[in-house]
């Protein structure tokens, strides 16, 4: 049941993506605040800690067949994200733990200590087939957490004693503090790396993506790794309609000069409660811009918020999304982007001893 407190303020909380505790599709009763008339406009609305939950879990590799999707297995070490960035899709997931996909995900993070175990585990069984493994895929394996828990970086260390191939999407500086292990992973051509640059313009990040690194350190970011010999692309997503879609070429320009090899972009996409959490945070922060987004949003989406048919969900449908793909193969082209395959190599993947394995005499 969603409740009538601090978690469900009228306003945006400062430094947090989502403007309410909005209830999960999952929910049977909502409760919801109504003015009395007896609050003033300088009313204070407390602030809310993030609070970690240990949570052990009982395997770590998720496999799908998706054909639009670019792996077929991947790690998340966390559930929820502080970074708060109101579009993510990762959202939804936080309903099936009978908590709110709005601050809640932001605000309440589950974290697996057992992850490298379950990781090895799952390494040396004889049924495994080594295929790369994609973290980021859900929330931000480097988001604030993972400073003090390090469990994206017990993970990286398992793989790359494994020699196992990984691919890493994070928007965080934190990735540099793996720059060592990365860097000597990329010289077997085991990993490469995608950097999310959403926006360009410090206000629209700091109300988009709250408690991410600015444009100008994700930059930075992807000049280190790409300076260090690992692949590096871009990803600039999501591409949102009259927000940030005019800052495509701009986003791709900058990050080729800072050493992107590989660029990708994704169409806003906004599945199940993520788009009354988008529709809220437009009213609060672009009012006099909420209906033409949405307008193009459904233009480019079937008429409605979202389309999850595989082949479209990406990219999306329609006049708008035709150029805006269009336009990104050009730039692309221009700048020498996506012309090298960044296939990682699987040959490599052996079992390390363990103690207690019986060693050769010959």
């Amino acid at each position: 049941m969603a409740n009538d407190s601090p978690t469900n303020p009228r306003r945006a909380l400062k430094g947090r993506g989502a403007a309410s505790n909005l209830a999960g599709r999952f929910v049977d009763q909502v409760s919801s605040r109504e003015s009395d008339g007896w609050e003033t406009a300088l009313e204070p609305v407390e602030r809310i800690e993030t609070v970690a939950i240990e949570e052990k879990a009982k395997s770590i590799i998720a496999t799908n067949n998706s054909p639009d999707i670019p792996f077929t297995q991947s790690i998340n070490a966390y559930r929820g994200c502080e970074h708060g960035c109101i579009y993510c899709y990762a959202r939804p997931a936080h309903a099936y733990m009978d908590l709110s996909p709005g601050l809640d995900f932001e605000t309440r993070l589950f974290y697996k200590p057992n992850a490298a175990e379950l990781l090895e585990n799952a390494l040396r069984k004889k049924s495994y087939q080594c295929s790369p493994i994609a973290m980021g895929t859900n929330t931000d394996p480097y988001q604030p957490l993972e400073k003090n828990k390090q469990i994206t970086r017990q993970i990286l260390e398992t793989l790359q004693r494994y020699h196992h191939p990984v691919t890493i999407v994070t928007k965080s500086q934190l990735i540099l503090r793996d720059l060592p292990i990365l860097a000597e992973m990329a010289q077997d051509n085991l990993v490469h790396v995608g950097i999310s640059v959403t926006t360009l313009d410090n206000d629209l990040k700091r109300k988009l993506e709250p408690r991410t690194a600015g444009p100008a350190a994700r930059l930075r970011t992807i000049e280190a790794l790409a300076g260090a010999g690992i692949p590096t692309a871009v990803m600039a997503a999501p591409i949102i309609p009259a927000l940030n879609d005019a800052e495509l070429e701009k986003i791709l320009r900058s990050a080729h000069s800072a050493g992107a090899i590989h660029a990708a972009y994704i169409l806003l996409r906004l599945p199940f409660e993520v788009a009354p959490l988008f529709r809220q945070w437009l009213s609060e922060h672009y009012p006099e811009r909420a209906e033409h987004v949405m307008s193009i949003v459904q233009q480019s989406r079937g008429g409605k918020d979202n389309q999850s048919e595989f082949g479209q969900r990406q990219r999306g449908t329609g006049v708008f999304a035709q150029l805006l793909q269009q336009r990104f193969r050009v730039t692309c082209g221009r700048l020498g982007l996506n012309e090298r395959k960044l296939n990682l190599d699987c040959s490599q993947f052996t079992l390390p001893p363990q103690p207690g394995d019986q060693q050769s005499l010959f």
